[in-house]
């Protein structure tokens, strides 16, 4: 079985191969995929799968292939302070990232049919707010999970800017879908054996685009047969930053200005030490045709007329390297946190500290 792209060595090479193959494009979703790695949402023993354009799944969990996500990411439009809905959010890998961009005045929240993978995304999501150096180069919409079946959403529920399904949308099913929607959003779904975007227009005007041919398993129905009753599902209600959260997000930013000011005065860029670079090689190939594990088992790009003819070709990319090194002086050096820095070096009590670090463990 194969993906759209070549495997990497890690999430970094991930992200360079679907940027090779143009399934990410812009530079938001390229920083919110970069920011999280993908092995993270594995289970350990199968964390050597993590880098390969494929779909896993282990019993109710289950992550799409990274082709999927970044065709997702980018079809959705996201810009910061939007409202999200995730239909069938699973881990919470894909509303991790989303809130990476909806930045601290976003709503994102994500409805699962099994409390069990509930259980196993808000660990995911704690280990990510406590222990990455990522976490500190954002201000973070941080999800809200609830449990039930998506087809039995309150309908007294908000409307949403962005909405996504995760799993397959049966053609009876698309008017509900679309109801989630505001005007102007934007909903992506797998309808019809294909993952589709569409965008509200109007009261009741919409814009269709087929984007991929996929297979998603269908969505669960609603079972009643042990009350006869529909159990409605409330989403979080919309509320108020607290006069607390609103300072600490203000005393972030000034101090990311201060520390990005300080290092442009020294020719530095920013929260993070730059990564050495290395040579590799590249195989560049036009997929018309991908295949995935289990849950999603065809997807095949909609032919694009600018496509290259080539089928594939070999490039040895060179990137630029520092003057040679003993073999112990390769790795690179372990990245600073300044904003993390700056914050224990203020002349505040520890709990102050602390709050501004989200509580953060690293």
């Amino acid at each position: 079985m194969g993906g759209a792209v070549s495997a990497g060595e890690d999430n970094d090479e991930l992200i360079d191969n679907l940027k090779e193959a143009q399934y990410i494009r812009t530079e938001l979703v390229e920083q919110a995929f970069r920011a999280i790695d993908r092995a993270d949402y594995y289970l350990e023993e199968f964390k050597d799968n993590a880098y390969k354009d494929l779909a896993w799944k282990h019993g109710n969990i289950h992550l799409s292939a990274p082709c999927i996500y970044s065709e997702v990411m980018e079809a959705l439009d996201l810009q910061p302070g939007l409202s999200f809905l995730n239909l069938g959010s699973g881990t919470g890998y894909l509303s991790s990232m989303v809130g990476l961009i909806l930045g601290p005045f976003g709503v994102n929240h994500g409805v699962e049919l099994h409390s069990d993978v509930i259980e196993y995304a808000k660990q995911k999501l704690d280990f990510f707010i406590k222990t990455s150096d990522s976490f500190d180069k954002f201000e973070f919409c941080e999800p809200s999970f609830v449990i039930g079946n998506c087809l039995e959403i309150s309908p007294d529920c908000t409307q949403y800017d962005r909405v996504y399904c995760g799993a397959g949308v049966q053609k009876e099913h698309e008017d509900y879908m679309k109801n989630l929607l505001k005007v102007g959003g934007i909903l992506v779904m797998p309808l019809e054996e294909k993952l589709t975007k569409i965008t509200r227009t109007g009261p009741s005007a919409w814009e269709t685009k087929k984007i991929l041919a996929v297979s998603f398993a269908p969505l669960i129905q609603p079972n009643h047969a042990d009350s006869g009753k529909s159990r409605l599902v409330h989403l979080p209600p919309v509320a108020v930053r607290s006069l607390q959260d609103l300072a600490r997000i203000a005393i972030r930013g000034t101090i990311k200005k201060i520390i990005h000011q300080e290092a442009m005065s020294k020719g530095g860029n920013g929260l993070k030490n730059p990564p050495r670079f290395k040579r590799r090689r590249v195989r560049r190939r036009r997929m018309e045709t991908i295949v995935f594990l289990d849950k999603e088992v065809f997807a095949s790009r909609i032919s694009n007329p600018s496509d290259d003819n080539n089928n594939s070709e070999d490039i040895e990319e060179e990137r630029p390297e520092e003057e040679e090194t003993k073999p112990s002086e390769l790795k690179p050096d372990p990245p600073v946190n300044f904003l993390r820095e700056k914050v224990l070096s203020l002349p505040l009590p520890d709990p102050l500290k602390y709050y501004l670090l989200y509580y953060r463990e690293k």
